[in-house]
């Protein structure tokens, strides 16, 4: 298999826990797991694209995609696997050339679709049965991160993007 020429994520599930905090009035809260942040880096340094792709209409996805720089942003997505064509149409790609993580019911079309799928461990056993790739990490606590650190270790190196970002960070200073 070759590296995925693009990463497709669900964010509830994968990079939440899937829990929906309430407050008072209208206040919403989502909790993301700051880990998952080094794993859009990773993908930066590997040169491949990152596309969020969530059921929800959520600003608190919309806020946190763009505080990582993350510019392929689909909220409120009812049919994934037809904005995922779409998306390989514009940009010349297969759905074979594409990783997707996902965790529910929601997500399986696109999951059997995709060159390369995982799920977080706490993902229904229907999601899990159909999976390439059943991450150790529970949805919430950097399942997006061990995703990718799955392709650096398969289609990169460790060295490789640890130089990259100390390279970025010293050009920062």
């Amino acid at each position: 298999m070759n590296p995925p020429k693009l990463v497709i994520t669900d964010i509830d599930g994968v990079w939440t826990d899937g829990g929906m905090y309430y407050g008072q009035g209208a206040l919403e809260l989502k909790k993301f797991n700051t880990s998952d942040s080094v794993g859009v880096l990773f993908l930066k340094y590997m040169d491949i694209p990152l596309v969020i792709m969530t059921g929800e209409n959520s600003e608190q996805v919309a806020r946190r995609a763009e505080k990582l720089g993350i510019e392929d942003v689909f909220l409120g997505v009812s049919n994934k696997l037809a904005l995922a064509k779409d998306i390989c149409k514009k940009n010349n790609l297969l759905l074979d050339e594409i990783a997707f993580v996902g965790d529910d019911i929601n997500d399986l079309e696109l999951l059997e679709q995709v060159g390369l799928s995982a799920s977080p461990i706490n993902a229904p056993s229907y999601v899990k049965t159909k999976v390439d790739l059943v991450l150790q990490t529970k949805g919430g606590d950097g399942a997006f991160r061990e995703f990718v650190e799955y392709l650096v270790d398969k289609f990169s190196s460790f060295d490789f993007v640890l130089s990259r970002y100390f390279e970025e960070k010293n050009l920062n200073q």
